[in-house]
């Protein structure tokens, strides 16, 4: 598996976007996402940005989670981007990915209430 970068690739689609609103701290609550995302991904497939409160799964051959914590007006806002990252056959990615993509609303809110 490549190494995983802060950077998207050149070669990058955003297939969905998700966003959440969670009260208490931001801090706390980028804690217990990098938890819960540690407990579901092997840790090389894993890349955590604390300064900049941005976790991003890499895994499979087209699939890219972006994830981004930040305070705003309503409290922390939780970011959560699927991005096909296929450097080949970069069309199949969503086809591969159609499980993951069409369950993805029902398992971000699963995790927005895992941290909560």
């Amino acid at each position: 598996m490549p190494s995983i970068s802060l950077q998207r690739p050149e070669r990058h689609t955003v297939l969905r976007s998700f966003a959440g609103h969670l009260g208490g701290d931001p801090d706390a609550a980028f804690r217990g996402l990098v938890e819960q995302l540690g407990d579901r991904t092997p840790a090389e497939s894993l890349l955590v940005d604390e300064a900049a409160r941005t976790a991003i799964v890499q895994g499979e051959w087209w699939y890219r989670g972006e994830y981004t914590v930040r305070e705003d007006d309503e409290g922390v806002l939780v970011e959560y981007e699927i991005v096909n990252v296929a450097p080949t056959l970069h069309w199949a990615g969503p086809i591969a990915g159609r499980s993951a993509i069409r369950d993805a609303p029902r398992t971000f809110q699963a995790l927005l209430t895992a941290i909560a």
